[in-house]
């Protein structure tokens, strides 16, 4: 997700993975997972395009096992370590982290969504409202971080030393005119910060499972802007898989099927932006992002 200072921060939560994660085996490129189990991570299983997804797969022979987990840290090392196939819960910057900071090569197959990133408070109605010198918490993971500052700068909150940029971090706020003051949270508990900051920016994999609703955000980015092909959400696999038949027919039955698309909108409130980039734009906008990853790290 996303989203200048020349240190990325690393992403800091430590939620051990799920129990039970069995090493799969993965098909040779080009060819298809035949009777195994695909095994795909996501963050929010429960929202409603999984269980259409699943049964959509199921409709064109493809059995899928789907692995929840309760944070961002955690499935990409999964899908790297073999422990799942696939996984679908991250845009283009944040995936351009993972592969700089630890030295692996997932890849984008294929495109889902763009999600706004909102500001919600429980205090206030509208950013004019929020007092010069309160506290917002942003995630602390580098890509979402970057992200949530450009829409506290868009939001009249804060200004970026740099103008804003992919990589823009609390350093690169000038507190000198900015009118509020920025911490920085595990993305998962900035919900629950919400009675103790004026404003949270808020992934939006935990609005709703903090009672919140995604028209309750006082401010967000704009999904449809060209810029935001980084921040285009992906299904991502090992690179020796990204030709994998099946795997890629998974991608095609998400973007196609009207049930799943449905879900998708339905657990976004209405504002992810559905969207069939092509691979090749995609894994073209990862290397750029990648290049000023590792020109960002010296």
């Amino acid at each position: 997700m996303s989203r200048t200072t020349t240190k990325l921060l690393a992403a800091l939560a430590t939620v051990p993975l799920l129990a039970g994660l069995a090493a799969c085996a993965a098909p040779a490129a080009g060819e298809t997972a035949g009777d195994d189990v695909v095994k795909i991570g996501v963050v929010g299983k429960s929202d409603p395009q999984w269980a259409a997804f699943e049964e959509a797969a199921a409709e064109a022979g493809i059995t899928i096992e789907l692995v929840d987990f309760a944070d961002y840290a955690q499935p990409n090392p999964a899908t790297t370590e073999g422990e799942l196939d696939l996984n679908q819960f991250q845009h283009i910057v944040y995936l351009a982290d993972y592969n700089v900071s630890a030295g692996e090569d997932l890849v984008p197959i294929g495109a889902t969504a763009i999600y706004p990133l909102g500001l919600y408070s429980t205090k206030y109605d509208s950013v004019e409202d929020i007092p010069a010198g309160e506290t917002v918490a942003v995630p602390n993971d580098a890509s979402n971080q970057a992200r949530a500052l450009l829409v506290l700068q868009s939001a009249g909150l804060i200004e970026l030393k740099s103008g804003g940029t992919i990589f823009s971090d609390l350093a690169d706020i000038d507190e000198s005119k900015s009118t509020v003051r920025v911490t920085a949270l595990e993305a998962s508990l900035t919900p629950t910060s919400l009675p103790d900051v004026a404003a949270a920016v808020i992934n939006n994999d935990f609005v709703e499972d903090a009672g919140l609703s995604f028209e309750d955000a006082i401010a967000q980015d704009d999904p449809t802007d060209p810029n935001a092909l980084p921040y285009v959400n992906i299904f991502a696999s090992r690179a020796e898989d990204e030709d994998d038949a099946t795997y890629l027919k998974l991608v095609e039955i998400f973007q196609t099927d009207p049930e799943v698309q449905a879900g998708l909108i339905e657990a976004s409130g209405g504002t992810a932006v559905p969207v069939t980039t092509p691979v090749e734009d995609l894994q073209d906008s990862l290397a750029t992002v990648e290049a000023d990853t590792k020109a960002a790290k010296g």
